[in-house]
């Protein structure tokens, strides 16, 4: 058995938490959503932002804890808007990303994402994902949430994320490596206890 009966997701997400929450589960890993706000520092580096909030989180609630930070990289605009998504997602949008590729042939983008977990007066262990798409050229969907409408994954039958149930977007989805290679390895320990 883990260590803890239970670990918190700090997010105020809930899409978030639910599409975790579901692979989690598949592992035996139960989970509960922590809304608490986090220090998120301005780095470039996915790990560095989830890393800083989780430490952070748990020296407040002590806790065992994850928390995950994710961005879209644009391949034609030198990874734009990366670790800055959310706050692209909130300025200009959808439709904003999409007026930026307007005339661009080459719509080559990942989602990455990186869990980072930590338990009080451990150092934080963090797990990656990334999946390979491209933009679309319309919003196309109503499941998910943020660019979830305009990216469509490789290896997908040509469907945005948005088109998708979140069962099936958690087949292709770049948080839903990250939990994956996490839920592995608390099992890991779990059975190394």
């Amino acid at each position: 058995m883990p260590k803890e009966k239970l670990i918190y997701f700090a997010t105020g997400n809930l899409h978030k938490f639910e599409e975790t929450r579901l692979i989690l589960r598949e592992f035996g890993v139960a989970t509960a959503i922590l809304n608490v706000k986090s220090l998120e520092v301005q780095s470039d580096d996915l790990e560095e932002i989830a890393r800083t909030s989780v430490l952070h989180v748990v020296a407040a609630q002590r806790l065992p804890v994850i928390v995950e930070d994710a961005g879209l990289f644009i391949g034609v605009l030198n990874g734009f808007p990366g670790p800055y998504s959310s706050y692209i997602y909130r300025t200009i949008g959808l439709k904003g990303i999409l007026k930026l590729l307007e005339k661009e042939d080459n719509r080559n983008a990942d989602f990455r994402s990186v869990i980072a977990f930590c338990r009080p007066g451990e150092t934080p262990k963090s797990f990656a994902g990334t999946v390979r798409g491209s933009i679309s050229t319309v919003e196309r969907g109503t499941h998910g949430f943020g660019f979830d409408p305009i990216f469509i994954p490789l290896g997908g039958d040509g469907r945005t994320f948005a088109e998708m149930a979140v069962i099936e977007k958690n087949l292709y989805s770049h948080r839903a490596q990250a939990v994956r290679k996490f839920a592995e390895w608390y099992a890991r320990q779990s059975n190394n206890l």
